[in-house]
Formats: C-alpha cells, structure tokens, sequence
C-alpha cells in the first residue's frame, strides 16, 4: 500500500511539473521557429530515421506502435509521415490536456489513452517509445515499473526506443539523467542501438547565429558535448 501511495505521489508531482510548463514563458526557448531547434530537430530525425529503418525496417506500414508520455503526439505524426497506418498507433498520457490537444492535430484514427501503460494489452506493440519519460522520473522503483510495463506490452522480436537527456541539468531539479547502464539493466534484450546526438542546450543556444553546419560539425567531433542518445533495445523473439 505504501508503495502504490509513493507511486502516485510521484506521478501527481511528473503532472504538476508538466502543468506549469504547458503554455509557460520557459517553453520559449523551444520554440519550433528558433534556429538551435531547428538545427536539433534535423540531427534527431536524422538519428530517428536511421535506428528504425534498421531496426523495425523501412516499411513501417504495419508496424504497431504505443509512444508513452505522447504528449501532442508529434512522434506519432512523424510515423505517418514515414507510412505508419494511423490505426496502428497509440499515444499514452497522464494528462488529458495534452490528449485533447493531439487528437486535433493528428490523422483519424490512432487511439488516445489517458493513463498508466499497464492498462494495454501485453505483447501488443512492434515498438514501444518513450521519449524525454524517464528523465522525468525522479523515483528509481517507478522507472523500473515503466520499463517493466514497456516490456510487457512489447511483442517478442520487437523494439523499445528511447530518446532522453545524458547528463543532469543543474538548473532543473525536475529531472535526472538516464545511463546506458540503467537501460541495460531494464531490459535484456539480445540486440541494442545507443547513439548521442544533440549539441547541450546552452551550446546549441550560443551558436544559433551561425551557420547550421558550425553546430553540426561541433556535436560532430565532440562527442561529450552531447546532451541525448537515443537506444534501442529488441525483445528476444
């Protein structure tokens, strides 16, 4: 009982945080338009695109797919674009604000839950996401639940992605790194893709005048000034 009680503690503290950020003055600074972001959107869909197509393959037509932590379900969309079927996606929240605001702008037919992902059926997805999740738990024993409930709705032979931050943010107590280690001990799949990519914020905010190529070739040869990975993981078939 005390656990669940911890758990949920945790989960309306993820909310509350979310809360305050959604529509806040902080989310400027991630503004589609801003030239760091847009750079950065690019060298992620570059990464993106790459790990699917050599892990899930190119033809993502049939693929079943559950993002938890969907948010407006921007990853969703993307999927579509590459040929996912609507129909086969499901975006997963805590809160229903953001639902409300994904249905709108996403194609008919991909299924909306709001809620904990125990609540999908097991063996269920070809991918599971979560991107920028993890980070958000604080708590050690409600991570490892989630990757648990990942694994669970994951079929065998499929694959688990994960996009987050690699080093803390000593500005933001809200959140905490991810290490390939932890991943590594979350899931004991036989075949795993880890990258960096993503200059660190600040960097990436000081180079915005400059040319992409500047910020491009920096994340290039510098690899610890990286700020994410991302890592995929298959599921023994």
């Amino acid at each position: 009982m005390t656990a669940q009680l911890d758990q949920q503690a945790e989960q309306d503290r993820i909310a509350s945080v979310y809360r305050s950020w959604h529509g806040g003055a902080a989310l400027a600074r991630y503004a589609w338009h801003r030239p760091d972001i847009v750079v950065q959107h690019a060298m992620r869909l570059r990464v993106l695109s790459r790990l699917l197509a050599n892990t899930v393959g190119t033809d993502l037509g049939k693929v079943r797919a559950v993002d938890v932590g969907c948010g407006t379900g921007g990853f969703l969309r993307q999927l579509i674009d590459w040929g996912a079927t609507p129909a086969n996606l499901t975006g997963t929240e805590l809160q229903q604000d953001r639902l409300d605001l994904a249905q709108p702008r996403s194609a008919p037919g991909v299924h909306w839950h709001c809620g904990a992902l125990n609540a999908l059926p097991a063996a269920s997805a070809d991918l599971v996401s979560a991107q920028t999740v993890l980070s958000s738990i604080l708590d050690p024993e409600l991570r490892q639940q989630l990757a648990a409930d990942m694994w669970r709705v994951l079929k065998p032979g499929g694959w688990c992605l994960v996009f987050d931050f690699r080093y803390n943010n000593p500005r933001n107590p809200h959140v905490r790194k991810v290490t390939r280690a932890e991943l590594d001990s979350y899931w004991p799949g036989h075949r795993q893709q880890y990258q960096t990519l993503l200059l660190a914020p600040p960097v990436g905010r000081a180079l915005a005048g400059l040319p992409a190529l500047v910020s491009e070739t920096l994340a290039a040869l510098a690899p610890p000034l990286r700020s994410h990975f991302m890592y995929m993981v298959q599921k023994e078939r």
